[in-house]
């Protein structure tokens, strides 16, 4: 049906009409064309020509705003890449002061005869490794797009987070294992005073870090006007996902030097070595838990659920109260990766008079009070018999 109108954007819908002429020129001239083809292009022309010459003055759309929205689109990447280089700084600082640590801790481990400083060292080591990974992928998440993957590296810094989310599980069930031997046991000498240093400047620099990765980023949301404002991505508090990670990493971190410097001292003043296992076992636990809210954020987003601070509903309703919208369909709202959503949806028209009026309307409106990154609009007749994408009118033109 040549009113059945499909939009990607307003440009492409400008450039269209503006060589219609010239591509029926070109189709009529074409021997290799099939009549069929030719009767889908010639009624779409006719339709989208008829568009353009009922419209007047006041409605005829206006290249400045898409200039608008290029600049909001251009300022949203220069605000990501900014606060992505950030985050790597701060990576960059905090994995040096892990470095030096480790080495400091797995020496005195190793003279304390500490399995609690000794397993708190290897859960650096894995947070270590973690905070290289979350720099490898914010540097792959600033690779520009190619064919094969259309929306770029976003899920990079995803799979970064999830890796590093995993090496911290497989450590501190290692760890867990070698505790439960030690209680079994029950047969080791730990220096209590060596132990007793070395978790407390565990604990120092521990606090150090925590700091460096809290202070360090400072949020990335910010309002665009409209109803309400809005936070970038599925964080409220607009930080960056490995930052989240490494910070929870930290925490974990710190709560377990403090568990090795408590049972430093309970072994200094009574002797009881068991503390020290015990010790071990007990944060470990503690430590899996506090990476679950990490993990259920990753598995969401490659699952493409929509972003928990969103609501369908609300979207819909705004979207409904536009001018000519009889009807909205088949929404769809993901992440493309922790900072970036996409949404999709199909819009039932009364009259095909303001079609890409319309169109531009319903992308800046969802894209300033919603935040959505990237948003796909489809308009098409209004019928009420459709209440899906199957029922969408879809066939061929007739001839």
């Amino acid at each position: 049906m040549a009113e059945n109108l499909g939009f990607l954007t307003e440009n492409e819908e400008l450039d269209f009409v503006a060589n219609s002429s010239t591509n029926h020129r070109e189709i009529s001239s074409s021997e290799n064309n099939s009549s069929e083809e030719f009767r889908r292009i010639e009624q779409i022309r006719r339709t989208h020509c008829h568009i353009w010459e009922n419209m007047d003055d006041s409605e005829m759309p206006r290249h400045e705003n898409s200039g608008e929205e290029i600049n909001d689109e251009q300022e949203e990447i220069d605000d990501s890449m900014r606060h992505g280089r950030r985050a790597e700084k701060v990576l960059w600082a905090v994995a040096a002061l892990s470095a030096v640590f480790i080495a400091a801790e797995f020496v005195g481990g190793f003279w304390a005869e500490s399995l609690a400083i000794m397993t708190d060292a290897g859960h650096m080591l894995s947070d270590l490794l973690s905070f290289i990974i979350s720099i490898f992928a914010i540097r792959c998440a600033r690779m520009p797009a190619s064919k094969r993957l259309s929306f770029g590296y976003e899920r990079a810094e995803v799979l970064g987070a999830l890796t590093s989310v995993i090496i911290l599980w497989v450590l501190t069930t290692i760890l867990v294992v070698m505790a439960i031997q030690r209680i079994a046991k029950n047969e080791h000498d730990v220096d209590a005073d060596i132990m007793l240093i070395t978790a407390g400047v565990g604990v120092l620099f521990n606090i150090i870090m925590g700091l460096v990765l809290h202070f360090g980023t400072g949020g990335h949301g910010h309002s665009h006007g409209g109803h309400s404002g809005h936070s970038h991505g599925p964080n409220p508090d607009g930080k960056n996902v490995n930052v989240r990670a490494a910070l929870i990493h930290v925490i974990g971190d710190l709560v377990q030097s403090i568990g090795v410097l408590i049972a430093a001292i309970v072994i200094k003043f009574t002797g009881w070595t068991l503390a020290d296992p015990i010790c071990t076992f007990f944060f470990s636990i503690i430590v899996l838990f506090t990476t679950c809210h990490v993990m259920r954020d990753i598995i969401f987003v490659l699952m493409e659920a929509t972003p928990s601070h969103f609501d369908l509903n609300d979207i819909k309703k705004v979207l409904s109260g536009l001018e000519g919208v009889k009807g909205v369909h088949d929404m769809h709202l993901w992440s493309i990766g922790m900072d970036k959503t996409a949404f999709s949806v199909h819009l039932a028209l009364e009259s095909a008079d303001r079609a890409m009026e319309t169109v531009a309307d319903a992308r800046r409106l969802i894209k300033r009070q919603f935040g959505i990154t990237v948003a796909t609009i489809q308009v098409e007749p209004f019928d009420s018999q459709i209440d899906s994408c199957d029922k969408c009118q879809t066939d061929e033109p007739e001839a």
